[in-house]
């Protein structure tokens, strides 16, 4: 049935091409088998099963495609569905929709507690007048196929545009000084009075990161471990 429905969907869609002579002998389909198919009608079953299908891709993309059965099933049946796990784990295999094992978060904002934090000038207003006025940085993750990467970025909270970045495989105070020594770049060097809003993390409030901004005319602000502002 599979591969009638693969056959089928080419057929309908034609971008390969291929006849449907060449695709059933290439795949080892006799042509009045798959036009038997083709003609007879769709079982109930396999009708819930395509409905069932639309909601599982639509929770598995939303979960960022890491969500395998187990989940998939728990929020089909708080939505309502009455179905079973295995029937879920079936219909996501036909479908090759696989979730992520052990996903493993990374930690980004280390506190150190012998710093001293900037105070908070910015106070939750995200909305500046005008472009290098309030600039906000922050640290996240990528995980590639050789591991983890860091992505330090500088965002004009005016525009709202990345001005600044940098990826490292470490999380050190050199990550985020060479995403502002970037801003300040874009910037043609002009940025005395511009305030650099960030967290508490160690990064930012390492005397590397410190000596940069005063070197620049950056006077530093910032927030609550773990969350710099927003900037949405």
């Amino acid at each position: 049935m599979a591969i009638c429905s693969f056959i089928a969907e080419e057929q309908a869609t034609n971008e390969n091409g291929w006849s449907t002579a060449e695709m059933c002998r290439v795949l080892k389909v006799s042509r009045s088998g798959f036009y038997g198919w083709q003609s007879r009608p769709v079982c109930e079953r396999e009708v819930t099963n395509r409905m069932l299908e639309v909601e599982i891709e639509a929770i598995w993309e939303c979960s960022d495609r890491t969500y395998g059965a187990p989940r998939v099933h728990r929020w089909l049946t708080k939505q309502g569905f009455s179905v079973s796990r295995k029937r879920v784990a079936r219909l996501m295999a036909r479908n090759g929709w696989v979730g992520e094992m052990g996903r493993v978060g990374v930690k980004t904002t280390v506190v150190d507690p012998g710093a001293v934090a900037a105070s908070d000038l910015v106070k939750r207003n995200f909305d500046p007048d005008a472009p290098d006025q309030v600039w906000c940085g922050d640290i996240t993750y990528l995980r590639t196929g050789q591991g983890w990467l860091f992505l330090a970025t500088v965002i004009d909270l005016y525009s709202r545009r990345v001005i600044g970045w940098a990826v490292a495989e470490h999380v050190r105070a050199e990550l985020v000084v060479n995403a502002l020594k970037m801003a300040v770049a874009t910037r043609g060097c002009h940025v005395n009075g511009v305030i650099f809003h960030s967290d508490r993390g160690s990064q930012y409030t390492s005397d590397e990161f410190a000596r940069f901004c005063a070197g620049n005319g950056v006077t530093r602000s910032m927030g609550a471990t773990g969350c710099a502002g927003t900037t949405q």
